[in-house]
């Protein structure tokens, strides 16, 4: 039994994703079909990203991910059929598989060309019903990623995920994420911001104030007392968070804003 996960910026209100699920399951019936989300803010790619990003190996072998955040849709931006850790993603080629990219290899695109595989009217402004979601149904059923259309080596990418390095005794990385309660999620992993590090006395400094502290959960008991301290998050990236309200708003950053770390 194929598994589809659908993450999208359409929230509930509309009939948006019951019309894609069931174009899923009037061509594929017996798949499973999981919500990720469809909370991603509207147009926000990065979140998107970000979000597949932190899901996707939560899945076994063989399942296809139908994300459509697409602010493009409609236009020249390529559809896309995407072959990476054992398992496929489907949908708009505007970066939104960035990250896959670069934590899987190989990895094997192939543009969404070959109209067989839509449904017969295409919508110019709904290709999350019209051509990504009979395409996850063709997956479901055992069509290979190469009927789709020809294999492409230029799909659209975000700056690359890592943080620089910006001389001795100096990181400079960026929050990728803001989640719901106002944690920061940065891009610095346990690789450029290792444990000894921490214990030496490593700073971060993000929208002019120092972050000296750190904790292993969020309501560790440390003898440090500052408000705002950085955790390590269920996604692999160091996360900046404060106690019971949001560290976004209290050091009014975003997606973007630097974090540096100090050695």
């Amino acid at each position: 039994m194929a598994l589809i996960t659908l993450l999208t910026d359409f929230g509930t209100a509309d009939y948006f994703v019951g019309a894609v699920k069931g174009v899923i399951l009037s061509s594929a019936s017996e798949t499973r079909i999981v919500d990720l989300t469809h909370e991603i803010p509207a147009q926000d790619i990065h979140a998107a990203a970000f979000t597949l990003l932190a899901a996707y190996k939560s899945f076994p072998e063989g399942t296809i991910h139908v994300a459509v955040v697409d602010p493009g849709v409609g236009s020249s931006r390529r559809g896309i059929c995407v072959t990476a850790g054992r398992q496929f993603f489907v949908g708009p080629d505007n970066g939104i598989f960035s990250y896959i990219y670069e934590r899987e290899s190989p990895v094997t695109v192939f543009e969404l060309s070959n109209s067989k595989y839509f449904r017969d009217d295409v919508s110019p402004t709904f290709h999350g019903r019209d051509v990504f979601a009979p395409v996850a149904a063709a997956l479901a059923k055992g069509i290979k990623p190469a009927n789709f259309g020809k294999r492409i080596n230029d799909p659209v990418r975000f700056a690359p995920l890592a943080p620089e390095r910006a001389g001795e005794g100096k990181i400079v990385g960026r929050i990728i994420h803001i989640d719901r309660f106002g944690n920061c999620v940065t891009n610095l992993s346990p690789r450029e911001l290792t444990a000894k590090m921490i214990a030496s006395g490593a700073s971060l400094r993000v929208a002019g104030k120092t972050i000296s502290s750190f904790r292993k959960y969020f309501a560790e008991q440390t003898n440090k007392k500052a408000r705002v301290f950085g955790i390590w998050g269920s996604a692999g990236f160091l996360e900046i968070a404060a106690a019971n309200t949001s560290a976004a708003k209290l050091l009014k950053v975003e997606v973007g804003t630097p974090v540096i770390v100090r050695l």
